[in-house]
């Protein structure tokens, strides 16, 4: 964590986050509350939840969920040591944040549970995994999850037709262009700003010292995504919310 990074600042900066990803996404608050009230119902009354955050960022979806259900043990995942710094400086006496790359050899190891997981949640990040190391991701989780236990990604899934696939995305364009503000921050303008700010000048040094993140989308249609699930294991698949190409898909390990 940077030491010169105060909990004002870190909230000022995660507020600026929020207001970026609100513009950038729509209907970002309801897939969040999707994604909660998923986590709710397949931990009702189970004795110490887990639930895993994958891809977590600064913390946007764990802390909702740990708001929400202040009983849940929530792990939250990401490689990026900025938006680390952010989030365990604002959440990190609540919320167990693990630095290491999803899909990395043996990254599994580095979420240190002591028991399986009730729920793994994903926001915006599992897109970004090539085909094969998506296929591997998907077989962990399954195994990590208890029987029953839910694995639950609101991403950005395209549909199969391309014809269909292009209006989706279209849709979900305008929706975000009606949410945006005149002169809003975006996301590279959120970066750039950010990397100016002296009290993330340590956490940005890590950044640099690591290297640049994988970046590109893998692409994959929604289709594609619960055929990767059912054959990682798991027996029910399907959407439970979608906006435009936003959707929550949900896949549920057999009992």
């Amino acid at each position: 964590m940077g030491e010169d990074l105060s909990a004002a600042a870190a909230k000022g900066w995660a507020v600026r986050w929020e207001l970026q990803r609100e513009q950038r996404e729509a209907g970002r608050e309801e897939r969040f509350t999707v994604v909660g009230d998923l986590v709710e119902l397949v931990t009702d009354g189970r004795h110490r939840p887990v639930v895993l955050d994958l891809g977590c960022g600064p913390g946007s979806l764990a802390a909702r969920l740990k708001r929400r259900m202040p009983a849940l043990d929530v792990v939250a995942v990401d490689a990026d040591p900025v938006l680390l710094g952010l989030g365990r400086r604002m959440h990190g006496t609540q919320i167990r944040f693990v630095d290491t790359v999803v899909g990395g050899i043996r990254w599994q190891d580095d979420l240190d549970l002591d028991r399986s997981l009730d729920a793994a949640v994903s926001a915006t990040m599992l897109h970004r995994l090539p085909e094969r190391m998506l296929l591997e991701v998907y077989g962990r989780l399954h195994a990590l999850l208890r029987p029953g236990g839910v694995l639950v990604n609101a991403d950005r899934l395209p549909q199969e037709d391309p014809a269909v696939a292009e209006l989706a995305g279209e849709v979900g364009r305008r929706l975000a262009e009606r949410r945006r503000m005149p002169g809003g921050e975006d996301w590279s303008s959120w970066w750039d700003a950010a990397a100016e700010a002296p009290e993330l000048a340590r956490l940005f040094a890590e950044r640099r010292r690591r290297g640049p993140a994988p970046g590109g989308e893998n692409g994959l249609s929604l289709a594609r995504h619960v055929d990767l699930l059912e054959k990682a294991g798991f027996g029910s698949v399907g959407t439970v919310w979608q906006s435009g190409e936003r959707c929550v898909l949900v896949a549920v390990r057999g009992e």
